[in-house]
């Protein structure tokens, strides 16, 4: 049976995520945040010990924390002895995939999601927006309700496509509260606002995609030495010449999260490891794939 690792999105962060595994043994995890602090310019280990979940929130914290515990959880499988043969991130999990996959290293790692959390900080203040998870209808009714918010002049649009029920929707405040409140008429069991800080994958995220893609132009993404694959194409990533250019459409892309599943599930993976803070990632395999394992590493 193959083995794929999966990387945590924002809003998964939570006060205190990692000391837990930090402190069974420090010398095993210190490189990291030295690095982290080093090149994002503030104390990424007191941030996720000590920070509040308002200051955890905040997307320039929040990326690299999440980024930083991601690391931390997959070294803690390595170093226990675990294999793997393919990665997956949801979201900003994708850039802890390319690290421990071996496209990039993890001071470049860092250097990514720096640019990207400033990029999607600036234009989440500028422009603002909400996320909800809507759970309990098909992603085909999700759309329909969207269009519809759409059509009388607000802008909600399905984002995260999480499980055959769980549908993440971003836009105004107003789309999304109109959007949730249509879709709990249509037999929604939860409409549930997400702790984020802006409208992330979908057009009010475009400047950052662009302003992204202008600071990475010139950093080096290589071929992984793992299976890759990709929330955009929804699966596995073989040519990586564009890379640059995904990781930058990214930002303002919905999620295909469910089409990355069943695509690992088609070419042989049956376990699956979450790495980061939570376990949400494998509550959605549960929900998606029949007969998967499981195992997390945030304990």
């Amino acid at each position: 049976m193959q083995t794929a690792l999966l990387f945590s999105g924002q809003g998964s962060q939570k006060p205190g995520m990692g000391k837990a595994i930090y402190d069974e043994n420090p010398a095993l995890y210190e490189d990291i945040f030295t690095a982290g602090s080093d090149i994002l310019g503030f104390d990424v280990k007191k941030a996720m010990f000590e920070g509040t979940a308002e200051e955890l929130a905040e997307t320039r914290v929040s990326q690299p924390a999440i980024f930083t515990m991601s690391l931390i959880c997959a070294r803690k499988y390595t170093e226990r002895g675990g294999s793997f043969d393919a990665v997956a991130g949801h979201s900003l999990g994708e850039y802890a995939a390319l690290v421990t996959a071996g496209a990039v290293d993890m001071e470049t790692g860092f250097t990514l999601i720096k640019h990207r959390a400033a990029c999607m900080d600036k234009a989440a203040k500028k422009n603002g927006g909400k996320m909800a998870a809507i759970i309990g209808l098909p992603a085909e009714t999700v759309a329909e309700v969207c269009a519809q918010v759409n059509d009388g002049g607000d802008y909600v649009v399905p984002v995260n496509y999480n499980t055959k029920v769980q549908t993440v929707i971003a836009g105004s405040e107003d789309g999304v509260g109109k959007a949730s409140a249509l879709l709990k008429e249509r037999g929604a069991k939860r409409a549930l606002p997400l702790a984020v800080a802006a409208a992330f994958h979908s057009e009010y995220m475009k400047e950052a995609g662009i302003e992204f893609a202008e600071l990475i132009k010139d950093i080096t993404i290589g071929e992984p030495r793992k299976a890759f694959y990709s929330n955009v194409t929804g699966g596995r990533l073989t040519d990586f010449g564009d890379i640059r250019d995904i990781l930058s459409r990214h930002i303002f892309s919905p999620v295909l999260f469910t089409s990355e599943l069943a695509a690992m599930q088609a070419d042989g993976i049956g376990k699956f490891v979450e790495c980061g803070p939570g376990k949400a990632l494998v509550g959605m395999v549960g929900k998606t794939l029949d007969g998967a394992e499981t195992e997390i590493m945030d304990a």
